[in-house]
């Protein structure tokens, strides 16, 4: 066995602003890929061990614990991405016959000088002779070894990367150029893999980029709504001044040793200030460069004055961060008028959940309104459990407490998105500025493992909870067909609420 070889210039955890692993890891493939390349002359630095580590993570069964959600990398230009995932990449393709690799970025010409790369590195004396040919036709690049092993190259705006079937690894590169059509037309190419990996890398979007699959798998990563996705970003502080050496070794942990400085003056004097805090330092804007889910025009076109009568469910929301919990109403009407939807409450946890069940001088909590109601959807591991805990003391039947599933959460979402935006009827609000301002300031995250999705926020300052906590309720007031009582006290005509 080829010896460990590394720079020692650091670990991972201590370069990288965001180091955040899937779970249930227990083993990794790691060692085996590094001691190949070792032995071809390839070393790596000490962060870029524990990048593959993570990379290669595997949980019990043999899966690649990021085999699902994908590996996401947020890594400033000329930091040799491309020389640590493609010698990863070309090292599995070694070990293991018959792999397919497909390697796309958004631009012809990224592709045409990773291609180059690769084909460079395996010219090697040491890795040529597994190399049975080199295609070089543009649009038909394709490194194939002697195992059976190929790796195709090309580029998205040139149509590539579709239609291709039985892929083990996909790289997205320039993933902050990458629309969710696309990512969600590759993808399935992976599904008949047994143990697929999907990389996603590029650096901080600029507003024009369609960066809504990136930006919304880094804020999923950093809610720790997501548990099955490796996100790793190397970025400078936030206001970080561009003139700033130790600012630039933030953002590039290949700077200086690898990346000198001449070569970050030349990025910085050709892409300009801002575009040098993005690409060359990694700092992502404060705000999210997607715009919101539901067209503001729409959602004010459903506003009405007085809310039908019907039957009420409520939804209960508490925030992925544990900050903050929202209490909503849907009233499915007598008539068939489009569900009605209104937030009651939203607290800082900082007041715990008794107003949620016993209420206030100026409120009647959950232990009083459960009569005659559908039910109460409650979602968010923070506070849940307690909730349901403190409501069943307080008398409130488990027939009507409702925990979503996973499938039951996406469905949730969906149905809403399409009651506002498709569907004629729609749904009606009052036009609550907290629910008004979610609304507006919400977007998609991924969820689970088929293109589900959640709510998320367009930057730090927006709020979704209260949209939440109305998704929960309209899926109350939407699905559930439990009898209520006509002469219960709160179940046939929508109250005054707060």
């Amino acid at each position: 066995m080829a010896p460990r070889r590394l720079t020692s210039t650091g670990k991972l955890s201590d370069l990288a602003r965001h180091v955040i692993l899937p779970s249930g890891i227990v083993s990794t493939g790691w060692p085996a890929v590094r001691d190949l390349c070792a032995g071809v002359g390839i070393v790596f630095d000490e962060w870029q061990d524990g990048l593959g580590r993570a990379i290669l993570a595997k949980r019990a069964n043999g899966q690649y614990a990021a085999g699902i959600g994908g590996v996401v990398l947020s890594i400033s230009r000329q930091t040799g991405k491309t020389f640590t995932i493609g010698s990863m990449i070309v090292a599995l393709c070694i070990l293991f016959p018959g792999l397919k690799v497909v390697w796309t970025a958004n631009r012809g010409r990224t592709s045409d000088e990773t291609f180059k790369s690769l084909q460079g590195m395996v010219k090697r004396k040491r890795i040529a002779p597994r190399i049975l040919s080199v295609r070089t036709a543009n649009g038909q690049q394709e490194i194939t070894f002697t195992n059976g092993s190929r790796m195709l190259f090309g580029a998205r705006e040139l149509g590539f990367g579709r239609g291709f079937e039985d892929v083990d690894v996909i790289v997205f590169d320039e993933a902050q150029i990458l629309s969710q059509k696309a990512l969600e037309d590759m993808v399935p190419s992976a599904n008949v893999a047994t143990n697929p990996l999907v990389f996603l890398m590029g650096t901080p979007p600029k507003p024009s980029d369609p960066s809504e699959a990136f930006s919304s798998l880094r804020r999923g990563a950093l809610s720790g709504e997501l548990d099955d996705v490796l996100f790793v970003e190397f970025s400078a502080d936030e206001n970080a001044d561009s003139e700033d050496r130790q600012q630039w070794h933030k953002g590039n942990p290949s700077y200086p040793h690898r990346t000198p400085e001449s070569a970050m003056l030349r990025m910085k004097r050709l892409l300009g200030n801002d575009s040098f805090r993005r690409e060359g330092m990694g700092v992502w804007d404060r705000y999210a460069t997607t715009s919101s889910l539901i067209p503001a025009a729409r959602w004010g076109g459903l506003r009405v004055y007085e809310a039908p009568p019907g039957t009420v469910g409520y939804g209960v929301k508490f925030s992925a961060d544990g900050s903050r919990v929202a209490l909503a109403v849907a009233v499915r009407p007598d008539d068939d008028s489009p569900v009605h939807v209104e937030v009651v409450r939203s607290e800082s946890m900082a007041l715990g959940t008794a107003w949620l069940v016993d209420g206030d001088e100026k409120f009647a909590g959950l232990a009083a309104r459960w009569h005659g109601c559908l039910g109460i959807a409650i979602d968010g591991k923070s506070g849940s459990g307690q909730l349901v805990n403190a409501l069943r003391a307080a008398r409130v039947p488990a027939r009507v407490i409702v925990i979503p599933t996973l499938d039951q959460v996406i469905s949730a979402h969906s149905m809403l998105l399409e009651a506002v935006v498709s569907d004629p009827a729609g749904v009606s609000h009052f036009g609550q500025a907290g629910l008004d301002d979610a609304v507006a300031g919400a977007t998609k995250r991924p969820i689970g493992k088929s293109g589900g999705w959640g709510w998320q926020p367009i930057g730090d300052a927006v709020d979704v909870t209260p949209l939440e906590a109305v998704t929960f309720a309209h899926l109350v007031a939407a699905t559930n067909r439990r009898k209520v009582s006509s002469g219960s006290s709160n179940g046939r005509r929508v109250v005054v609420l707060g």
